[in-house]
């Protein structure tokens, strides 16, 4: 199989699957196409890098809808998985500014991921 052809598995930490199916329809498959297009090796035109955590590999996926913003934060630091940290809709009525529960909540779980890649990929590499 070509490498083109191989997509990057995704894992998702916590209950970051769970919360994204209970997105609606529309932007549950909108934001599934730009993960399918991380596992390609691709960088989604929704995709962005999350503020506070540069030069770590965290992207956010946003999608508004009907008066509402659903992200999907992901990571691309490893090399062998992408892991989907957090899935949520933003409710802060402040700005863009990712919530403080967020954002530690992303933090918390991308230690998580750190741990279960050096458990599960890092083998080999």
């Amino acid at each position: 199989m070509s490498k083109e052809r191989m997509l990057k598995r995704i894992d998702f930490i916590g209950s970051s699957r769970e919360d994204l199916r209970e997105f609606p329809e529309e932007v549950k498959q909108d934001i599934g196409y730009a993960l399918y297009e991380v596992q390609r090796g691709k960088k989604p035109a929704t995709a962005k890098p999350l503020r506070g955590f540069s030069g770590a590999g965290i992207l956010e996926i946003t999608e508004n809808f009907t008066g509402g913003t659903y992200r999907a934060v992901y990571t691309v630091r490893f090399q062998k998985v992408i892991y989907v940290l957090h899935c949520f809709q933003k409710k802060s009525k402040h700005g863009i500014k990712t919530p403080r529960q967020d954002i530690d909540l992303i933090k918390q779980r991308l230690k998580v991921a750190e741990e279960d890649y050096t458990a599960n990929y890092k083998r080999g590499e």
